[in-house]
């Protein structure tokens, strides 16, 4: 759930746990948060990008395949 949406304000923590809310609402940790999601998001692309091109290297050193 993103920190910015409907969802993030009405969930079933701040339900259960009302003390939740405060913390839950504050702009500090809605930025936090966001910025968590955000630095695991760029990690993410760099891995992959990280495996396509090694993905590519290895195909480069492949023998061409003989029918």
């Amino acid at each position: 759930m993103a920190p910015w949406s409907t969802f993030w304000d009405r969930n079933v923590f701040v339900e259960a746990m009302p003390a939740l809310e405060h913390f839950l609402a504050s702009p500090f940790s809605r930025g936090a948060i966001s910025g968590i999601g955000a630095i695991t998001a760029i990690a993410g692309l760099f891995e992959l990008a990280a495996a396509f091109g090694a993905r590519l290297q290895r195909n480069e050193k492949a023998p061409p395949a003989s029918l």
